[in-house]
Order: C-alpha cells, then sequence, then structure tokens
C-alpha cells in the first residue's frame, strides 16, 4: 500500500536537509538516505546523510550560539518552549501522522506521543524560571555560601526511532529552559518527524544555533569526533546499552556530562491478591503499547503460581483479539516492527524459548507478505534459561513464569543487569512499599501498566543508564554549579 495523496503530501512538506546554524542545507558529499514505512517496506522519503564536516559544522554553530543564549532571559526561553508547545498541539494530527508513516505505531498511540512530547516543553516551559541556586552562612560564620546554577553548554542528542517524537523533546525542552545550544542526531530509521520539529522551532522564533539537527547513517564515523571535541560539554544518549557502553568510554576523553537511558528488562509481577482484570489491562499497556518496542516495556510476566493459568487465559485472548496491520487504519491495534532484523529477534527469542520448553498460548509467527510484522504472542512455562529472559524482547510477546513466594519474586525480578521499570500488582499495601524499596529499579508501577509521565524523573540504573528525564530533575541535568565563598 503506498501512500495516500494527503499522506504524501504531508512528506513532502518536511524538510530532507540538515539543519545547521538555522538554515536548511544539503550534506557534504550530496548523499541521502531513505526513510521506509515499515508497514510496507516502502520507501517514502530521501533525507540528506551527514558527512564528518557536516557534524563539525554543527557542533561549531551550537559553539558560537552558545555564549549568547546563556545571557538570554530566562522568561524569554520559556515563552518559546510554550509557544512551541502550543503549535505542536495544534500540529497533532500532522506530526501523529509523521511518526506512524515513519515508525509503524497505531495512529491513536501516535497522538498521544505527540501529547506526552509536546508536554516536556510545556513542563519545562514553567521550570525554565525556576532555576535558582542557594545562600547560606557558613558553620563557622566566617563566609557566606552562594551557588550559581550555569548552563553545561553545547549538547550532543542522539534519539532513538521508537519514540521520534517524544524522545527529542524531553531532551530539547530541558536544554533549551536550561540555556543550553545542541547538535541533534535523530534514528537513521525515523529522521522525518525530527526534521519537522526543528522547522517548528526556527518558526517560533528559537535563534539559528540553539538547535542543530544532523541525519546520518554515518552515526560512529560523524559522531565520535564530536563527543571527543572539547567544544561539546554533555552528551545526552537513549538507545541499547552496548551503544551506551562505547559512548561512556568515547565521552571519556573530554570528561563529558552524560544522560544515559539504555536497554531495560522490565519485570510484571503479578500476586495472588491481585485484581486480575486490573492486571491484564495493565499488562496489554505495559507489553502492547508502541507494539512492545519500549524500554519500558514489559519483559517477564513473573505470576504467582495461583493465579498463572487465569492470568495467562485472559493475556492470551485479549492479544490475539488485537488487530494487526498498517497504523494508519482505523481498527487497528497493533503495527509492524521497525524493520526486517526487528522482526528476525522476535522470531528467533520465540524459537529459543519454545524449543527450551516454552508453551504457545497464541501467535508465535511473522505475518504478512509485505511489511514488518509480528503476531501478538503469549508464552506460558518460559524457562529461566530461555534468551528472552534476559535479552530484551522489544516486540509483542509476553513471557510469563510463575513464583510462589514474594521473595522469590523480588529476587528473580532483579537477577539481571538491567534496573529500567519495574510492575507489580498486588492490593496489599504494605507489599507495595517492600517491593518499592527492594527493587533495583529507578521506576515501578503499581498497579499500572505506565510509568512515563512528564512531570516525573524518568531513567534508570545498573546497565538501563544513569541521569534523569523530565520531572523536576530533568533540568538539573543541564547545569552546572559554581560555589561562591564570599567574605562579609
Amino acid at each position: 500500500m503506498s501512500l495516500t495523496p494527503a499522506e504524501a503530501e504531508l512528506v513532502a512538506s518536511v524538510p530532507t536537509g540538515l539543519f545547521i546554524d538555522g538554515d536548511w542545507r544539503e550534506s557534504g558529499d550530496g548523499a541521502h538516505v531513505d526513510v521506509e514505512d515499515p508497514s510496507t517496506g516502502l520507501v517514502i522519503a530521501s533525507v540528506a546523510d551527514a558527512t564528518v564536516a557536516d557534524g563539525d559544522a554543527a557542533l561549531a554553530a551550537a559553539a558560537r550560539a552558545q555564549e549568547r543564549w546563556a545571557r538570554t532571559p530566562p522568561r524569554e526561553r520559556a515563552e518559546l518552549l510554550r509557544v512551541a508547545y502550543e503549535k505542536l498541539v495544534e500540529r497533532t494530527e500532522q506530526f501523529a501522522t509523521l511518526v506512524t508513516l515513519e515508525m509503524g505505531k497505531p495512529l491513536p498511540e501516535a497522538r498521544g506521543e505527540v501529547a506526552y512530547g509536546a508536554e516536556f516543553f510545556r513542563w519545562f516551559s514553567e521550570e525554565a524560571v525556576r532555576v535558582s541556586g542557594r545562600w547560606m552562612t557558613a558553620p563557622n560564620g566566617a563566609t557566606r555560601l552562594l551557588t550559581v546554577k550555569k548552563p553545561v553548554g553545547p549538547t550532543l542528542m542522539v534519539t532513538p526511532w521508537n519514540f521520534p517524537l517524544a524522545m527529542g523533546t524531553r531532551k530539547i525542552g530541558p536544554a533549551i529552559a536550561a540555556g543550553c545550544t545542541m547538535v541533534v542526531k535523530p534514528a537513521t530509521q525515523t529522521p522525518l518527524t525530527m526534521l519537522a520539529l526543528a522547522e517548528l522551532l526556527r518558526e517560533v522564533g528559537v535563534p539559528a544555533g540553539v538547535v542543530n539537527v544532523i541525519t546520518t547513517t554515518r552515526t560512529a564515523e560523524v559522531m565520535e569526533p564530536l563527543v571527543r571535541d572539547a567544544r561539546a560539554r554533555k552528551l545526552t544518549f537513549t538507545g541499547s546499552t552496548p551503544v551506551g557502553r562505547t559512548l561512556v568510554e568515547q565521552s571519556a576523553t573530554q570528561l563529558l556530562r552524560l544522560s544515559m537511558e539504555l536497554g531495560g528488562n522490565a519485570p510484571f509481577i503479578v500476586f495472588e491478591d491481585a485484581d486480575l482484570d486490573a492486571a491484564v489491562d495493565g499488562a496489554i499497556l505495559a507489553k502492547m503499547r508502541n507494539t512492545g518496542e519500549a524500554c519500558t516495556a514489559a519483559n517477564r510476566f513473573l505470576v504467582h503460581e495461583s493465579v498463572a493459568d487465569a492470568f495467562a487465559a485472559r493475556l492470551a485472548e485479549r492479544m490475539s483479539a488485537m488487530p494487526v496491520g498498517r497504523g494508519t487504519q482505523d481498527d487497528v491495534s497493533v503495527g509492524p516492527l521497525i524493520d526486517a532484523a526487528a522482526v528476525a529477534k522476535v522470531s528467533a527469542l520465540v524459537n529459543d524459548a519454545t524449543r527450551k520448553g516454552a508453551r504457545i498460548a497464541c501467535g508465535g509467527e511473522e505475518l504478512g507478505e509485505r511489511g514488518y510484522f509480528y503476531a501478538p504472542t503469549v508464552l506460558t512455562d518460559v524457562p529461566t534459561d530461555a534468551r528472552l529472559v534476559r535479552e530484551e524482547i522489544f516486540g509483542p510477546v509476553a513471557a510469563i513464569g510463575t513464583f510462589t513466594t514474594e521473595p522469590e519474586a523480588i529476587a528473580r525480578a532483579n537477577d539481571t543487569e538491567y534496573g529500567l521499570a519495574a510492575y507489580i500488582f498486588t492490593r496489599d499495601l504494605s507489599r507495595m512499599v517492600r517491593l518499592g524499596e527492594a527493587l533495583e529499579y529507578g521506576m515501578v508501577g503499581v498497579n499500572t501498566g505506565i510509568v512515563s509521565n512528564p512531570a516525573a524523573p524518568f531513567g534508570g540504573m545498573k546497565a538501563s543508564g544513569f541521569g534523569r528525564e523530565g520531572g523536576f530533575e530533568g533540568i538539573e541535568e543541564y547545569l552546572e554549579t559554581t560555589y561562591l565563598g564570599i567574605a562579609p
């Protein structure tokens, strides 16, 4: 299925060049990279493929603009974010359609991403004018202590394909609020949304050089020199843990400030006292949001043995009834995976689990002759040595295992190198507190399948990274502290 005339017109309206120093330009060598619709595998656009020199030009623009931008009054930065928020909301349908066309998620979910992503601009427009230090008398009374908050400086941002708008606004919002300039490198698979956002920010009056966007297939070649460049003062990355580890090593040259939001292996724990209907509703949200392609997606379902069969049956009934197809179709609730490699990975993980004894309650197969689809799948009796117990699935597969005691559930939930999100379903308030303290995760959803909220600090621990995005904590990632000792 090719693009409709309206979809083609929308895609054609998006700038396809590099956004550097307030202008759109072609790549240095004239190269382009194709963008696919994952529901069909067809090319829908081609965008500039940046060179090393293009990356250097983008960082140079950010560095030149930094001093002036840092001096811009907080209220002016706040107003720019507020207007950007309002324009994003006005253009919800256009941005949601772009997200669906290049990433594949169903249109209602894409609209939700636009609302979520826009909220980061509104939240940080309010935080921009609340950055403050402190004043106190030294304990010995000899001096006065004054702390001053300053923008970190030019920031490198690498964003993923699974939330092409929200993962950008979650970084751009606090950087603008704090007074940092930036170079944004969106995922190769989904550049159109970020390019459209760059144009929106230009329209609302963000000064030249503050936001620069480069698209490239030569990510390592283009980004490593920037990470090692003394003009850059911060790196924020959302993506896989292996790539994150590489970037951390490279960043050591300049001792960059870092924010790393990496992989996840979220446990979804259902206790014997849980409301099973609520737990199944939560499981659908935690597992099937974004077709399972989310770092916060429930990866391992740990269900008390007394309710495991009932939970699995209800979940399989719900998931098997979810319509699969192109995200722009009204009746579709499960879209394609991002590419052929993603389908192959999910298939390999499911096949490994079934070879080791897991049973398929529903799904378990690739779908369609065109596009990258995999059936919503529920596996039961999943053994602990299955690969998908250790690896991030990033697909519509719910892997169910059982436990007997609370300490066992905690031990199994924590038995992973990751520590991003976890979910628990129980009616026992004391258990909620115990689990919240015992689980080694940055975020814990209690009787809910969604933890993401612009007003809350998003981030993990262990191999899931460090730093927080969103909440009151989010802007601190873009600020340095200077202490003045003043003799009275």
